[in-house]
């Protein structure tokens, strides 16, 4: 015959049991994801390839100069009709960039070589030249992230500028004669980014 003293350790045995399951459950279903692990540096420079290819690109690289005429078509012949930079990045006073490149490019219909365009037409003012011909990798990447020499941009900002500007966005898009930027903007976006997200690295 049962007491009562033990259906009473009997009642305490299957509480305890019982929740040693809760908690076993809870633990298994609530345990913290394993954390993702950091872009690392070797992945960074090597995403950092794909950005310098395209920064060098004659589509960017045209108005990223050293000097102060622009230069033209894919083998960088200088700018025709003795266009210069000006004080502002915008032309010289009274032949502003504006004058021929609207912001858009021109009907197909027109045929080749005619002046192309996009919002804001312009090259880097002369206090940024932002020089992106004849400099190493590693130039070009120091560079591009000392916000001196770039804009004032931090490393956001340089992935938002890369990413939606549009006059950045006609290298891919240039109009009828010229051929687009490689690889795609959006693989170049994801690398821009792999290169931020590991501190941005610069070869040696």
């Amino acid at each position: 015959m049962r007491t009562s003293r033990d259906s009473g350790l009997r009642n305490v045995l299957l509480i305890a049991l019982g929740g040693a399951a809760l908690l076993a459950n809870a633990t298994r279903f609530s345990a913290t994801p394993a954390p993702v692990a950091a872009v690392s540096e070797q992945e960074g420079l090597a995403a950092f390839e794909t950005v310098r290819a395209v920064l060098q690109h004659p589509r960017c690289q045209n108005c990223h100069i050293p000097g102060d005429a622009p230069l033209q078509f894919d083998e960088g012949r200088p700018h025709a009709q003795n266009v210069l930079r000006g004080p502002d990045g915008k032309g010289a006073p009274g032949f502003a960039c504006g004058t021929c490149h609207f912001t858009a490019n021109p009907p197909a219909s027109w045929g080749p070589h005619m002046p192309p365009g996009a919002p804001n037409w312009h090259l880097p003012p002369p206090q940024t030249k932002m020089v992106f011909i004849g400099v190493s990798s590693g130039e070009l990447c120091r560079t591009l992230k000392d916000e001196k020499a770039n804009g004032g941009k931090d490393l956001a900002a340089l992935l938002e500028h890369v990413s939606h500007d549009k006059l950045v966005l006609w290298g891919w898009s240039p109009g009828v004669g010229r051929d687009p930027v490689s690889p795609p903007h959006a693989e170049f976006a994801a690398k821009f980014k792999v290169w931020v997200d590991a501190g941005a690295p610069c070869p040696r």
